[in-house]
């Protein structure tokens, strides 16, 4: 029948009809080799509609390829990264400055800037200028409105339709499409106009000026990758999260002190007490408090009866702040010591990863209080340990105990934690690779010629790129299952990939966390740089594992995790010229500076971040902090979409999408024409 069989399938599940025998029905669809064609037939039903989408994915790859932006280490500074985003690293206002060239005198021009960097701020003191004023502020929304749409219709020549349209606010969607078109698309100007009016009766004229500033930056980046660190240090990773989490494209490369979050929201108790203990030596037990809802009285319970009369001195926090300083040091204290034992029952459930160095309380002489380092007997600056068991130093007292039990229970019950560290997980992994960028938190473990290392992870050993791959397996597999049902054994991989000797997220020999508190000898808290750090600043190497990585050629490796000393001469860039770090202590408790890498069709740059003020002050002073912008290395033709991985997935749609017409032109599938 016009050239295909008809197929007698049963329903399912199988319809008795009246005589009771099994209803059959007639399904025109011949089976076909490859199911993903008629999937694909859903979306484009006719051959017109196939050709016409390869046709625009021909085109795009022609296109110069989209801007991506790579931040690391943010490390909670949410007011930071908010300006960070808001400015796209520096590169709106050249565009903006380019548009209006000869338009805008310097002021006006600044005020369009803070009106895109920080429209809440600028709304909110035109609200009140404007007040008594209605035309005044009827003429300021449309004329900003113009400004606005200048520059998104500046934004949008390298788009196609359909990522516009995802990009803009589905809400003003009908009119931002008539001012995207005006005048070209013939428009009557009254249809502007009485929907501005209407709006502005319901006070809502404003929020379209905080809309088309929105749109305006997720158009300016095609994606936002951070490599690694969204919390710790800094006041709020809860806001950081959220601000991340609104942002239209986001891809995430772990760090270790994400998989602190993520493993401590799972219920691994030594990381609970290393959240704990970190937010509390940097007093910023508001994002647990406050942002997670995370009941943290038993841990001051523990403090207030196991250390009552210990002044803590070697345990005072990093900053000042309300809370009782003596209070704090031992709170400190407590949650140091628990954390030391839970490290220590952690890395005695693995003797395969050889960390018995590092099962530091069994390794002190309780008879004179001191701890031997490489052959050297150091003293305890601090004897005064009254829940350690010299018999068992690891063991829990009953008060310990019941601390961690209520805070396990308030980690793995917190909705909101789970939701961010869901988000985190999901959007998430070790590595990735953009156009000729590697990108990854610090480092693979390798030998001192470069040779990998081998770890065993789920039973195999694993190398190279291949630890990046399985690690990614272990945290999306342990975070599917959630906190009750993940294994043991897949919780604890978090703490090694925060600690390990081998983690490709620490790489470094030992946590010296212990001898920073105990030891007052400054040369026992050194933790030694695994031979990677040297190794990445020879090209030929580097080259090799961005081989090894899927990049063949004119691959750069881009990693964070560890802080570059600008104040020191220290260059982001390596000596080979193919690699760079950009970790620029972006929090305050590092430096607070930063680094954006700009991944652009024309080659890279960096932006360096200063210190800038809080964003009403830059409002009201009419501040705009621009990053110094330096040039990694240029392509001599402009990199296009069909030279990236994008590029290669349209190729592979384009082939399927070949495949649907062939197979409507041989009646392997039926189209849907419309009457």
């Amino acid at each position: 029948m016009l050239g295909h069989s008809i197929h007698i399938r049963h329903a399912i599940p199988p319809c008795k009809g009246g005589a009771g025998h099994p209803f059959w029905y007639i399904d025109p669809r011949p089976p076909m080799a490859d199911p993903a064609l008629y999937l694909l037939s859903e979306h484009y039903p006719t051959i017109a509609a196939a050709a016409s989408e390869i046709a625009a994915l021909r085109a795009t790859k022609e296109l110069p390829k989209g801007v991506i932006h790579v931040i690391s280490d943010i490390h909670g500074e949410h007011q930071k990264l908010r300006h960070v985003i808001n400015n796209a690293s520096g590169r709106l206002r050249p565009i903006v400055a380019e548009i209006f060239a000869g338009a805008l005198d310097a002021s006006a021009l600044q005020e369009l800037m803070n009106v895109l960097y920080y429209p809440a701020e600028v709304i909110r003191l035109k609200k009140e200028s404007l007040a008594p004023l209605p035309e005044e502020r009827r003429q300021w929304v449309r004329a900003t409105l113009e400004n606005q749409f200048k520059v998104i219709r500046a934004l949008i020549r390298t788009r196609r339709r359909k990522e516009v349209e995802k990009l803009a606010p589905q809400e003003r969607r009908e009119l931002f499409e008539t001012m995207l078109n005006y005048p070209a698309g013939g428009h009557d100007p009254t249809l502007i106009e009485v929907q501005l009016r209407e709006l502005a009766a319901f006070d809502l004229d404003y929020d379209l000026i905080r809309s088309a500033s929105r749109f305006i930056r997720n158009l300016t980046v095609e994606e936002l990758i951070v490599a690694g660190d969204i919390g710790d240090r800094g006041p709020r990773i809860d806001r950081v999260i959220d601000y991340l989490i609104q942002q239209p494209c986001v891809s995430l490369v772990w760090g270790n002190h994400d998989v602190t979050w993520m493993g401590a929201c799972l219920g691994q108790r030594a990381l609970i007490a290393t959240v704990l203990r970190i937010s509390v030596r940097y007093l910023r037990m508001f994002q647990l408090e406050e942002g997670y809802g995370i009941l943290t009285k038993a841990l001051e319970v523990l403090a207030d009866s196991a250390y009552a009369d210990d002044p803590a001195i070697h345990f005072k926090s990093k900053r000042s702040g309300k809370r009782d300083a003596e209070m704090v040091a031992r709170t400190q204290k407590a949650v140091a010591i628990l954390q030391f034992k839970l490290e220590g029952q952690t890395i005695g459930r693995h003797p395969e990863w050889k960390m018995e160095q590092r099962d530091i309380l069994r390794r002190i002489n309780y008879q004179d209080f001191t701890l031997e380092i490489n052959g050297t007997a150091y003293p305890l600056r601090d004897t005064y340990l009254p829940t350690i068991d010299p018999a068992d130093p690891n063991r829990l007292s009953p008060g310990e105990e019941e601390c961690i039990q209520r805070l396990e229970e308030s980690f793995t019950t917190s909705p909101r934690l789970w939701e961010h560290m869901l988000w985190v997980a999901n959007h998430g992994q070790m590595a990735l690779v953009r156009d000729r960028a590697v990108i990854f938190h610090a480092c693979l473990p390798v030998d001192e010629s470069g040779a990998y290392l081998p770890l065993v992870i789920d039973g195999e050993p694993r190398r190279g790129p291949e630890i990046f791959q399985q690690f990614t397996k272990v945290i999306k597999r342990a975070f599917r299952a959630g906190s009750e049902a993940a294994t043991t054994a897949d919780k604890d991989w978090f703490y090694y990939l925060w600690a390990g000797p081998l983690s490709p997220l620490f790489g470094k020999d030992h946590m010296a966390s212990f001898e920073s508190y105990f030891i007052g000898d400054k040369t026992t808290h050194k933790e030694i740089a695994g031979p990677w750090f040297k190794l990445v600043h020879e090209r030929d190497f580097c080259e090799g594992i961005a081989r090894d990585m899927g990049v063949p050629e004119n691959g750069i490796l881009v990693n964070g995790h560890v802080p570059v000393k600008v104040g020191q001469g220290e260059s982001p860039l390596k000596r080979g010229g193919n690699a760079i770090t950009i970790d620029g202590a972006f929090s305050a408790a590092y430096g607070d500076r930063g680094y954006t890498l700009i991944l652009g069709p024309e080659g890279e740059s960096l932006a360096e971040h200063h210190t800038f003020p809080d964003p009403a002050t830059a409002v009201r002073e009419g501040l705009d902090i621009i990053p110094a912008m330096t040039c990694i290395r240029s392509h001599a033709v402009p990199r296009r979409v069909g030279d990236t991985e994008r590029g290669r997935a349209m190729d592979a749609m384009i082939s399927l999408l070949l495949q649907l017409i062939e197979a409507y032109r041989s009646g392997d599938l039926q189209q849907q024409l419309s009457a």
